[in-house]
């Protein structure tokens, strides 16, 4: 049996906000949290998570067969690394880390959102496989050391820290966090595996979504040249050396296991929690517009999220993980309407754009937009990041297919 602890700290102050504990006992996994009594009283307290009020708890959690993520509250979940940065801690360390370990083994400088964590003496747990982050002039090295790791190669135990630590947060795809002057990105390596140039192709579509009114991390290619490019998007999470308070939808929405979940939840999640739900509300029709017109095959509530702005609100985080899929199922990964079915269907979007407090002659109007900023640019997009041809042919289906004839065929209706 382990008993592990860590004290929960804000941002560069390392604000005292609670505490941690985590156990193991076999199989099962399993941690509680409490708010320190001094963040409580203190004016600018938030929150951390949605369902984890200040005026209560201890608040407990507990992992289960197939979902030990579940073992740390969502809050600290999203903060963790996820398949990629897993099996990196998992080949620098061993297996058999718990949850706990894969969040404190992961680097400090590194985590997603604002939260800390330190040891009982005060200090930030940075964890072991922690050292400066890798600059952008070191790219070209750490994606050889990324593919070595891929292919199965022999690495050495400095180069396997040193892409363990940068690991950070995120999907199953090769990445680590880089450090360019003051600024953090993260740089999503093209994988050893890889049939299709999706590091171009997610670029490319964040570029497209930006020309569509769509907020979106600053993003670009480097080693553009190269077989193995490196997409770069910055980390909306830290603003200089600031960090903000992030959480996914799937924390916001308080979902565990293998729980899905609806576009309308997050509006009614926003609806009592958004600085500016109405313009939040336009701004997730947009993006669910945007995901059925490219076939994006990653719109789960993972990828969807909130930085905190202040007052006990929150706002919609920019567009992240957007990857269009021509050979894919036309089904959504989170469903339009609570309850409701998977189809990617834009009349389906349509008929709920009320629920998004939408006109439907203003949605038909957002639909027809976007449709043909899409479907009038993607190539060109795709081509500026270097796919064309063959290459571009194969993405084809993702953008020139049922969905998109139906939003370009719409007509506009008065409001009358």
């Amino acid at each position: 049996m382990a008993d592990l602890s860590a004290r929960v700290g804000l941002g560069e102050g390392l604000t005292p906000v609670g505490q941690l504990r985590f156990t193991q006992a076999g199989s099962r996994q399993f941690s509680t949290f409490a708010y320190d009594p001094a963040w409580i009283e203190n004016p600018r307290a938030f929150a951390i998570q949605p369902d984890i009020p200040l005026d209560a708890g201890p608040f407990h959690t507990s992992g289960q067969p197939g979902h030990m993520h579940d073992a740390l509250a969502g809050v600290f979940a999203d903060a963790a690394p996820d398949a990629w940065g897993r099996r990196l801690l998992e080949r620098a360390y061993g297996n058999g880390l718990n949850e706990f370990e894969y969040l404190t083994l992961a680097d400090d400088a590194c985590r997603q959102g604002a939260l800390r964590f330190l040891n009982d003496e005060g200090e930030v747990i940075r964890g072991k496989a922690a050292d400066a982050v890798p600059r952008l002039i070191d790219l070209e090295a750490l994606t050889a050391i990324a593919r070595a790791y891929e292919q199965g190669k022999e690495i050495s135990p400095q180069d396997m820290q040193a892409l363990a630590g940068a690991g950070g947060s995120g999907g199953a795809r090769p990445k680590a966090n880089i450090r360019d002057g003051d600024t953090l990105w993260l740089a999503k390596f093209t994988s050893a595996h890889d049939q299709q140039p999706i590091e171009r192709a997610e670029v490319a579509t964040l570029l497209l979504a930006e020309s569509c009114g769509i907020r979106t991390p600053t993003t670009r290619l480097e080693l553009a040249e190269t077989p193995y490019p490196v997409a770069l998007i910055q980390r909306f999470d830290r603003r200089g050396a600031a960090r903000i308070p992030y959480i996914s939808a799937r924390t916001a929405l308080a979902k565990t296991g293998a729980e899905l979940g609806s576009y309308t939840e997050i509006v009614d999640f926003m609806r009592g929690n958004s600085a500016d739900a109405k313009a939040d509300f336009r701004e997730l029709f947009l993006r669910l517009i945007f995901t059925i017109l490219v076939s994006n095959k990653d719109d789960h509530l993972k990828n969807h999220g909130f930085l905190y702005v202040g007052g006990g609100q929150w706002r919609l985080s920019p567009m992240f993980d957007v990857n269009p899929a021509p050979d894919r199922n036309p089904h959504l990964e989170t469903a339009i309407v609570e309850g409701g079915s998977h189809d990617r269907s834009i009349m389906l979007a349509l008929e709920n754009s009320e629920f998004f407090e939408i006109a439907e002659a203003d949605a038909r109007r957002m639909i027809r937009e976007a449709a043909q900023r899409i479907s009038g640019n993607w190539r060109e997009a795709f081509r500026r990041q270097g796919i064309s041809g063959a290459l571009a042919r194969d993405y084809e289906p993702a953008f020139v297919n049922e969905q998109m004839e139906a939003a370009l065929a719409l007509q506009a209706i008065s409001d009358a």
